[in-house]
């Protein structure tokens, strides 16, 4: 079974290495963790040329793109919510939003009501134009990516993934506890 390949990958093919394992094949089928292989796939296949068009064209980074793209989502929402939602550190983050304040995608922060420290975010028109823009792209590479399944499959997809996400506060951050019990730092058994 050969699997997509994007543009930097080299093409490992059995006529090249016959002996070899087909490595698509044993990280589908023979792998421990086979859903976050699956996850990580996917996820690399359709970030990387969106989020590498997106700099090339738009010379935003991908935490800059990824903050006017949650806002667009959630409008007035702080750092702190982007960074909950990306996984992309605070400082990161800071420094992206800076980014795009001196650019004008988005408007200078204020206070969140009721927020202390907590800054609402919001998009300028040409941010908003930006989003317009670009975000008919991102839809349309995953209607390619999911085109293969019916849609009963797509929703049934969407419920369990959407299941998954909301239980992660549950081990996300952790490792598991025996990973860790009687394990000195360093220590190889």
């Amino acid at each position: 079974m050969s699997g997509p390949q994007i543009t930097c990958d080299q093409n490992f093919s059995k006529t090249e290495n016959p002996a070899a394992p087909d490595m698509l094949e044993a990280k589908l089928w023979d792998n421990p963790c086979p859903m976050t292989f699956r996850i990580n796939y996917l996820a690399l296949l359709y970030n990387t040329p969106l989020y590498d068009w997106i700099q090339n064209t738009y010379g935003l980074k991908r935490p800059e793109y990824v903050v006017l793209y949650s806002l667009a989502l959630a409008d007035g929402g702080s750092a702190r919510d982007v960074s909950r939602t990306s996984g992309f550190p605070k400082n990161t983050l800071s420094r992206a939003i800076k980014r795009l304040e001196l650019m004008e995608l988005i408007e200078a922060r204020s206070k969140a009501p009721g927020g202390g420290r907590r800054q609402a975010l919001h998009l300028s028109e040409k941010g908003w134009a930006l989003i317009r823009e670009t975000r008919p792209v991102f839809e349309a590479q995953e209607k390619r990516m999911i085109a293969v399944l019916s849609d009963g499959e797509k929703q049934m997809l969407s419920e369990l993934m959407s299941k998954v996400v909301m239980a992660a506060q549950a081990w996300a951050g952790d490792l598991p506890p025996d990973a860790t019990q009687d394990k000195k730092k360093g220590e190889v058994q």
